[in-house]
């Protein structure tokens, strides 16, 4: 349309000078030594204009001719840009590579250049062609300076992959310099770099960043959290004084997780503190029935077992059938020499589920009785269970 348009103007001006030129009298004389012409001035006018008409229509040629080629050329790009991508998510990495080292040297689009180069690097990093994979990364960042993440994050991957998380976490440092919202894809691989160095503090704080974007599986980001606030309480489980800090800086809801409190209860009867462990069991219990805590309840005997046995007799009222609660209370009349009470306890929880621990704690018992071959009997039977159990 533009076309049209510039030459009908073109014509009308044509008519317009010739018209013009009409009533106008005079000569042209073009000198080129040793040749010259000398032209009426409406002949040279007209002639001035056929030469512009003819220039513009050669300049267009030659522009529609390289138009034609950078079109095909960004069409080709494009086409190997998508096909590597396509090999890539197939598994087909060195054809992804191939394609799209064709595509970052076809194009001239600095976006195009940096997903080229960085499905290209990842494809030869697959391939473990580490030379490459470098070589590629810095044809990013010469080709497309201003389209850093996609290569510094990808970079962050590689250093990670081989366990260098120091120089991960540096180089995405170098991409948190330009401040703003920071791509999901980055945090979690500094969350991750941070669970190589063991620093499950930092876990936890990107893990609640994490939780709180739109863009990230809530379900890993919890269990990423959960798992590092387990590990936390391990390595604070030397010290009573950094214990108490770290688990009452916990939320209540946190502190009402089964395996937290399991963890946490385990760290304090290793720190021979079994007052604060049967306080985290007694707060659990009665909402989880966790019976992992149960078995807890009968491992740190203190002077306050009379009250941990009605405390549990009070759980077996909403757990009657619980073949751990009834072998926990079992271990706890024995301690106090309630033979009768512990013996019809731990014949209760057989009774309900045949394991080797009641069995060894009937033994037990029965030999504190003076009774040797009952005693006998119930460590044979716990034996034979515990072998089936590792066969």
């Amino acid at each position: 349309m533009k076309l049209i348009l510039w030459l009908l103007a073109l014509f009308a001006a044509a008519v317009a000078v010739t018209l013009a030129a009409k009533y106008t009298t005079g000569h042209a004389l073009i000198v080129m030594p040793p040749y010259q012409l000398e032209l009426s001035l409406d002949h040279f006018i007209i002639g001035l204009i056929a030469l512009f008409f003819l220039f513009y229509i050669v300049v267009r040629f030659i522009l529609g001719i390289f138009g034609f080629n950078q079109r095909r050329r960004y069409k080709k790009s494009n086409i190997m840009l998508l096909s590597g991508l396509k090999a890539y998510f197939e598994g087909n990495y060195t054809k992804a590579q191939k394609n799209a080292a064709i595509a970052l040297k076809l194009t001239n689009s600095s976006m195009i250049a940096a997903i080229s180069s960085v499905i290209a690097a990842r494809s030869a990093h697959e391939l473990d062609d580490n030379n490459a994979r470098d070589e590629y990364l810095a044809i990013a960042a010469k080709k497309a300076p201003r389209e850093k993440s996609l290569r510094l994050i990808a970079k962050a991957d590689f250093q990670l992959s081989g366990g260098h998380h120091k120089e991960a976490l540096k180089t995405l440092q170098s991409l948190y310099s330009n401040g703003g919202l920071q791509p999901s894809s980055a945090l979690q691989l500094e969350l991750k770099a941070h669970q190589q160095e063991k620093n499950w503090d930092a876990v936890i704080e990107l893990a609640d960043i994490l939780a709180t974007r739109h863009s990230t599986n809530k379900s890993l980001v919890k269990k990423l959290k959960h798992d590092a606030q387990m590990e936390n309480i391990k390595n604070k489980s030397s010290d009573l004084q950094t214990l108490n800090q770290y688990w009452q800086h916990l939320s209540p809801l946190e502190k009402m997780d089964s395996k937290l409190a399991v963890a946490a209860a385990r760290a304090y009867i290793a720190l021979g503190n079994c007052n604060t462990a049967n306080q985290i069991i007694e707060q659990n219990v009665p909402i989880t029935g966790d019976s992992e805590l149960i078995e807890l309840y009968a491992e740190c005997l203190d002077y306050h077992v009379s009250r941990q046995i009605e405390c549990a007799e009070m759980w077996l009222k909403t757990h009657p059938n619980n073949a751990q609660l009834l072998l926990t209370l079992g271990k706890l009349c024995t301690h106090c020499e309630l033979w009768g009470k512990a013996q019809n306890y731990l014949e209760a929880s057989l009774s309900v589920e045949p394991g080797h621990k009641a069995h060894f704690a009937l033994a037990q018992l029965n030999e504190k009785l003076g009774k040797h071959e009952i005693a006998m009997d119930h460590y044979n039977k716990g034996l034979e269970l515990t072998l089936k159990q590792l066969n």
